[in-house]
C-alpha cells in the first residue's frame, strides 16, 4: 500500500509538509540558497578530479609504485591527491547541503559544470587533447541531460524524515535498491576485472549505480539536520543512521572507482560519462522514491526519450572517435579542398564546351 503519499497528504492538509502559506519569500531564499550551493558545489568537484590526476600521473613516474589502475593505492601517501580529495569533500559537502534546500532535480543537473571546468582544466594542467569530435560529444552530453532533467518526473516536496522513512520503505524503492546492488555486484566481481582496463563505462556505471543512492542519504541526512536545528532531534533517528551507513559506504566505493577511471582514461573522456551516467540514475532513483512517474505526460515520455538518445550519441562519439585526430583546420582544410576540386572540374568542363 502507498502509506507515503497518504502520509505527505495528509501532512499538507494541516499544514505540516513545511509549506507556508506566507512563506513565498522563505521558501525563495531556500531555493537560492540551495542554486549557490550546487553551483560551489560543481566549481569544486570539476577542479578536484584535475588535482587528484595529477596526484595519480605523479605515482606513475615513480619506480616500484603500484597504479591505481592496477589495484594500487599508493596515491594515499601522495599529498596532491589529498589536496584533490580535499576539494572534492568541499565540493560533496556543498553538495550535501543543496540537496537540504533545493530538490535533486535542480540540484544534480548542475553538476554539467563539472564537466565544462573539468574539460578547461585538463587541457590547460594536464595538457590533454580532446579532438573536435570530443568536443562536441561533451556538448552533447550536457544537452541531452539537460533535455532528461527538464522532462524527468520531478520530486514531492519532502520536508519530515518520518515521511522519507516511509517512502524508502516502499516496494518500488527497495526493488530499485536491490537492482541497484545485484548490478553493481556483478560489474565489481565480474565485468570490471575483465573490461575495467579498456571500458571506461564499466567503472563509471559502478560510481553511477552507487552514487544514485549516496543522494538520498544526502537528502535524509539534509532533513535530519534541518529538523534537528529547529529544536526537533533526529540524530538517532532509524532513518538518520541507515542514510549515514549508506553515505559511507557508497562515497567510498565510488571513489575507489572513479580512481581507477580516471588513471586509466583521458579526464574529458571520464568526466563527461560519468556526469551523463550519474545524473540519469539519480533521477531514475528520484522518480521511484517519490512515485512522480506516473504524472508524466506524453511530452515528457517523447523528450525524455529524446534526451537518452542524445546521451547515447554523445557516449558514442567520446568513444568511438577518441583516437582520430580531427580539428577545425581539418575541417577547413577538407572543405577548402573539395571546394578546390568542384571549381577544377567546374573549369575543365568549361573549357570542353
Amino acid at each position: 500500500m502507498k502509506f507515503a503519499p497518504r502520509l505527505c497528504q495528509a501532512l499538507r492538509s494541516r499544514g505540516l509538509s513545511g509549506a507556508r502559506n506566507d512563506g513565498g519569500s522563505v521558501e525563495e531564499a531556500q531555493f537560492m540558497i540551495g542554486l549557490a550551493l550546487a553551483v560551489s558545489s560543481s566549481l569544486f568537484i570539476g577542479s578536484s578530479f584535475i588535482v587528484k590526476k595529477k596526484g595519480l600521473l605523479r605515482l606513475g613516474c615513480v619506480p616500484g609504485r603500484t597504479r591505481a589502475g592496477a589495484g594500487g593505492f599508493g596515491y594515499l601517501k601522495d599529498w596532491v591527491w589529498w589536496t584533490g580529495l580535499f576539494l572534492m569533500g568541499v565540493g560533496e559537502l556543498a553538495n550535501f547541503a543543496a540537496y537540504a534546500f533545493a530538490p535533486a532535480s535542480l540540484v544534480t543537473p548542475l553538476g554539467a559544470l563539472s564537466v565544462l571546468v573539468s574539460a578547461m582544466l585538463s587541457s590547460y594542467f594536464l595538457n590533454e587533447r580532446l579532438n573536435l569530435l570530443g568536443k562536441v560529444g561533451c556538448l552533447l552530453c550536457v544537452l541531452g541531460s539537460t533535455v532528461v532533467v527538464l522532462h524527468s518526473p520531478k520530486e514531492g516536496n519532502v520536508n519530515y524524515i518520518d515521511v522519507l522513512g516511509l517512502m524508502l520503505l516502499e516496494p518500488a524503492f527497495v526493488l530499485y535498491v536491490s537492482m541497484v546492488s545485484i548490478a553493481s555486484a556483478a560489474l565489481i566481481w565480474i565485468y570490471a576485472p575483465r573490461y575495467g582496463q579498456s571500458n571506461v563505462v564499466v567503472y563509471i556505471l559502478i560510481c553511477s549505480l552507487i552514487g544514485s543512492l549516496s543522494v538520498t542519504s544526502c537528502k535524509g541526512l539534509g532533513l535530519a539536520i534541518r529538523e534537528t536545528l529547529t529544536g526537533n532531534n533526529r540524530m538517532f533517528h532509524w532513518v538518520t543512521w541507515v542514510c549515514l551507513t549508506s553515505l559511507v559506504v557508497c562515497v567510498s566505493t565510488q571513489m575507489n572507482y572513479l580512481n581507477k577511471a580516471l588513471d586509466i582514461f583521458n579526464t574529458s573522456i571520464v568526466t563527461p560519462i560519468y556526469y551523463v551516467f550519474f545524473t540519469t540514475f539519480v533521477l531514475v532513483a528520484s522518480g521511484i522514491l517519490f512515485n512522480e512517474f506516473a504524472k508524466m505526460t506524453l511530452n515528457d515520455a517523447v523528450g525524455l526519450a529524446a534526451g537518452f538518445l542524445t546521451v547515447i550519441c554523445a557516449i558514442f562519439l567520446l568513444n568511438a572517435f577518441k583516437d582520430l585526430d580531427v580539428s577545425w583546420s581539418n575541417v577547413g582544410g577538407s572543405i577548402t579542398r573539395r571546394t578546390r576540386d568542384r571549381l577544377t572540374e567546374a573549369a575543365e568542363e568549361s573549357a570542353l564546351l
